[in-house]
């Protein structure tokens, strides 16, 4: 009987337990969901056959990966980063939707890790290697996870487009070449931006479907599989993203004025058989019509099968918030911000978790004011200079739009919501009123003055005087004291005023804006170059701050080749502005311009009244020039290749 009773009594715990935690699954399902801890409703295709193995042991798998996540903490608390790295490799097997070990992965290897090498080289190396493991391996199997979005737009904006690394130039010299060979060059205009990213979005998914769209595309295919097929395998003829890169490469050696000056195209012709495989094919006329088919196609496939972006994404992006530069590390801060924003928000619904809504919408607007401050860009792959990064004043009123929206998005939010947006709107605001009094748009800078004063000053909350003073005065009192609080904004003035001076000293023959604006620019550059604070040089022989401003002549030859090719300007005043610099200016800008002015000069009515030797003549002396311009190219080749062996040998 005693023995029945016992039966009887686990019976019914049994069911009371069964029936208790029936109850709580739902729940608990929902909770696993909402944090990221089941897999998604997405498989990912191609998985490692470890975490099929690591599924079947069910349980055992969270508590394999709970210890070794404590383990990797303790690790990371003693520097032992590369132990880390291994244990953090094998959490991602085990557990792939676990999305705070791919952050911390990635974080060791762009931080930790790459600090401890000896080259600019190895460093980027390795922030490139924890920017790819995130962004192609840890979002594809967390896509809506925002903490990882956020976290990966915080390496672009920090760890490359930052100045606290001292290997930071480095960074972005390589950046923007390898996205120039993926993406080549985008147009100015916006609108035209939105159409050129629009066409890789819009370009056929396969292979196939392009080949039956376009017969040429076969046709060239097939001869560069012959051009290629008596390589070494690893050369081998391969529709990939090194493929794209080596077609890159050889697009921009027809273009590039250094290439043009080194006779870099008769080298790699001498010596380069996969340069010589690409001209003997492309360089047909033929071949065009093949060449421009494929390569959107081509460029869409690495975009989304090399770097996890979405082409139809980056073209809704350009046209919806401003003219993004995909060579721009903030460019991609803000894409993995927004589209983090887009897909995880959901997630973090509850009004304890608006605060982590709120900071990756803060990463986002902040990337807008980075683009505006230095989005107008530059560069020349073979010149192994600093990319030109100019301020672009079109991302004003992009803010400005933008603002409005996070505002009301978080006007209801925990805390001070929407209001924790308006310091940074008043200071931005503030700053683009400097910006547009630079460059001589009074009328513009005028207008945001009258604007903050609603908002802020005689109109706000509590009503001030602050902005109840002339342009010019308000100009003074802002620019006080912030070159060395924020030296970025150093260079951006130099730029502007530059921009002033050419436009209104060259073509409305105002000589005195022109003096004024090269002794302002000569005068803040020395000022911020000898500057105690920022004349110091890294271990690897840059001034970590000083050279974002660059010398005179450098800013002077940016802006002069950025006014030249700015076809939103008529082509007169640009061949006025270059016909009325001077000869050495006007040598600095003739290699870099000539082409574009060329093409352009063919599709217009002035090509019938004069030609191109009269629009745009070869300043005297081009050769000697030249010739000094190669020079110091090998000079500063030589003195890199020497650093890099002196780097070595210590190793």
């Amino acid at each position: 009987m005693r023995d029945r009773l016992i039966q009887l009594a686990c019976v019914i715990v049994f069911a009371c337990g069964a029936a208790i935690s029936g109850a709580f699954v739902p729940n608990l399902l929902q909770q696993a969901t909402t944090e990221g801890l089941r897999y998604t409703a997405d498989p990912v295709e191609g998985a490692p056959p470890i975490i099929v193995i690591g599924t079947a042991i069910g349980a055992l798998r969270g508590l394999l990966a709970d210890y070794l996540w404590i383990k990797l903490q303790a690790q990371k608390d003693q520097g032992l980063f590369y132990e880390a790295m291994a244990d953090a490799d094998l959490i991602t097997k085990l557990q792939p939707r676990f999305a705070e070990v791919w952050g911390f992965h990635g974080h060791n290897m762009a931080y930790n890790i790459s600090v401890l090498t000896n080259t600019p080289e190895e460093r980027w190396a390795w922030v490139n290697a924890g920017i790819d493991l995130v962004r192609n391996r840890g979002l594809r199997y967390n896509p809506n996870d925002l903490g990882l979005n956020k976290e990966l737009a915080f390496w672009f904006s920090h760890k490359i487009d930052g100045v606290s690394d001292d290997a930071h130039l480095y960074y972005k010299r390589e950046f923007a070449k390898e996205w120039f060979y993926i993406l080549g060059s985008p147009p100015f205009d916006q609108v035209e931006r939105e159409k050129w990213m629009r066409a890789i979005a819009n370009a056929p998914d396969t292979l196939e479907e392009l080949e039956n769209k376009n017969p040429e595309v076969k046709t060239l295919i097939n001869e560069l599989t012959a051009e290629f097929a008596p390589f070494d395998k690893q050369f081998r003829f391969k529709l990939d993203k090194e493929f794209l890169i080596n077609l890159g490469k050889w697009m921009a050696v027809k273009t590039s004025p250094y290439a043009k000056i080194l006779n870099l195209e008769k080298k790699f012709k001498a010596s380069d058989p996969i340069f010589i495989a690409f001209d003997r094919v492309l360089s047909k006329p033929d071949q065009q019509a093949g060449l421009n088919a494929l390569l959107p196609f081509l460029r869409k496939r690495a975009l989304i099968d090399d770097y996890n972006m979405n082409p139809t994404k980056m073209a809704d992006y350009t046209r919806d918030y401003g003219p993004l530069d995909w060579r721009h590390p903030q460019a991609h801060a803000f894409y993995w911000s927004k589209l983090g924003a887009e897909q995880g928000e959901a997630r973090y619904g509850a009004p304890d978790n608006a605060y982590k809504v709120m900071n990756n919408d803060r990463m986002t607007i902040q990337a807008m004011q980075a683009m505006n401050h230095s989005g107008l860009m530059a560069i020349d792959p073979f010149s192994n200079d600093n990319p030109t990064r100019l301020q672009d004043n079109r991302w004003i009123k992009s803010i400005e739009k933008y603002f409005l929206q996070l505002y009301e998005k978080h006007y209801g939010s925990r805390g001070a919501g929407g209001d924790t947006f308006c310091d940074f709107h008043e200071n931005f605001m503030s700053q683009a009123i400097r910006q547009l009094y630079r460059v001589g748009d009074y009328a513009g800078a005028q207008e945001i003055l009258e604007h903050l004063d609603k908002l802020y000053g005689r109109g706000g909350l509590i009503p001030n005087d602050k902005y109840e003073k002339s342009l010019e005065d308000f100009v003074r009192d802002a620019t006080y004291g912030e070159y060395d609080m924020v030296p970025d904004v150093a260079r951006t003035d130099v730029y502007a005023v530059l921009q002033r001076g050419f436009r209104e000293g060259l073509l409305m023959g105002r000589k005195k804006i022109l003096d004024e604006s090269l002794k302002f620019a000569k005068d803040l550059t020395d000022y911020f170059q000898g500057n105690r604070y920022t004349d110091f040089v890294n271990k690897f022989g840059e001034k970590r701050m000083a050279d974002l401003v660059g010398d005179i002549r450098r800013s002077v030859e940016d802006v002069l080749i950025a006014l030249l090719r700015d076809n939103n300007q008529p082509l007169f005043d640009r061949l006025t502005i270059y016909n009325r610099a001077s000869e050495e200016q006007r040598r600095m800008v003739y290699d870099a311009v000539k082409d574009q002015i060329a093409t352009e000069l063919k599709a217009s009515p002035l090509s019938e009244a004069m030609p191109l030797s009269a629009a745009l003549p070869e300043p005297p002396e081009m050769e000697a020039y030249r010739a000094l311009q190669a020079e110091a190219a090998r000079v500063r080749k030589e003195s890199l290749d020497n650093q890099n062996r002196s780097e070595t040998q210590r190793k």
